[in-house]
């Protein structure tokens, strides 16, 4: 399967969303995104505390100043509790979603986190837009939550439940990766007297959990002040910060530095979507298609339905008629049609 010139990167941080090695990786995403830069920092990790709006709010400012060369419009959206008045269902709530291109979600509780988006509106736009283009987030409990398995942090060391592997958002399940991802990996706060690593939980019930997982799951561990970049353009990762990622499968373990890369092949049998409104409800991808595309009924062709022509057109020069046969069904995708005319390739909004 080619890489796809459209889906927005993903990155994932072990810690420090507002530190130097954090800034570092904000500001390569940004560097990536088309201008204006439009940011959104969901509240709903942190949702159920008192200061759920200072928690986010501290990012937000966070990158107002760290990203300041990119003049950012910065939105926190409480989308704190379903059934409640800030709901991640409220659609009026979350419209900034439906602009933004760079999509935040941090500290909180994982559980929580999971219980509140796990077929949320706010949770199908979210990955609608890194269809779109759209970066996406996550550090600390949202990159825990974000897992086809969640590790349920402060039930089993500040409770004292019995270890377990719930059910995660499972974001890379869109692309046929089985991923679960532990941030604060190499954490050593407890000293010698307490193992804190592997998110505070230590060794012996990290594996208590890892035994836990289905056969085929690789499990990402995020050392702190580091994080890993999804680069669909290129179909490979890159560990940026100032330590290590450790990929655990059933065999095979590596660990790869700062700076490193390495292919989404490492990490099991990567797959695009066949269509990009694959796997979404009918009305979210249309409400998200409207906003992306607001000059379609006027018969102005998108942004991104040029881009993706431009890339099928050089894909057919090359002869790669996979490659072009991909971009010809994301363009249908988005509500247009390719009609290759002696003239030259047309482009035409899809009837009906």
């Amino acid at each position: 399967m080619p890489p796809s010139p459209l889906l927005g990167p993903i990155a994932l941080l072990g810690s420090g969303e507002t530190s130097l090695s954090g800034g570092r990786i904000f500001e390569s995403l940004a560097q990536g995104l088309p201008s204006p830069l439009r940011i959104v920092i969901l509240e709903t990790p942190a949702g159920f505390e008192l200061n759920s709006s200072q928690v986010a709010g501290r990012v937000a400012d966070f990158l107002g100043t760290r990203l300041q060369n990119f003049d950012p419009t910065v939105t926190v959206l409480p989308a704190r509790k379903r059934g409640a008045p800030f709901s991640p269902d409220n659609a009026k709530l979350l419209a900034p979603l439906l602009s933004a291109n760079m999509i935040f979600m941090g500290p909180g509780s994982p559980t929580y986190a999971v219980r509140q988006l796990r077929g949320s509106l706010a949770w199908d736009m979210l990955r609608a837009r890194q269809r779109m283009g759209a970066a996406l987030v996550f550090a600390s409990a949202a990159t825990i939550a974000v897992g086809a398995r969640a590790l349920p942090v402060y039930e089993i060391y500040k409770v004292g439940e019995d270890v377990s592997a719930p059910p995660g958002l499972d974001l890379f399940a869109d692309f046929g990766l089985p991923l679960s991802f532990i941030p604060h990996w190499n954490n050593a706060e407890g000293g010698a007297d307490v193992d804190t690593s592997r998110c505070f939980i230590g060794m012996e019930r990290f594996d208590e959990w890892r035994a836990l997982l289905p056969p085929g799951h690789t499990t990402v561990g995020l050392d702190e002040h580091t994080g890993l970049i999804f680069d669909f353009g290129l179909g490979q990762c890159c560990v940026s910060g100032v330590s290590s990622v450790t990929l655990l499968r059933e065999c095979n373990p590596k660990i790869y530095p700062a700076g490193a890369t390495f292919s989404f092949a490492e990490l099991g049998e990567f797959h695009l979507p066949v269509l990009l409104e694959e796997g979404f409800p009918a009305s979210t991808w249309k409400m998200v298609m409207d906003a992306a595309s607001p000059g379609q009924e006027n018969g102005e062709i998108p942004a991104e339905v040029q881009r993706l022509a431009e890339a099928r057109q050089q894909a057919r020069l090359r002869k790669d008629w996979a490659v072009a046969d991909e971009f010809r069904q994301q363009i249908e995708s988005l509500g247009w049609r390719v009609d290759d005319t002696p003239d030259g390739l047309k482009l035409k909004r899809k009837i009906g």
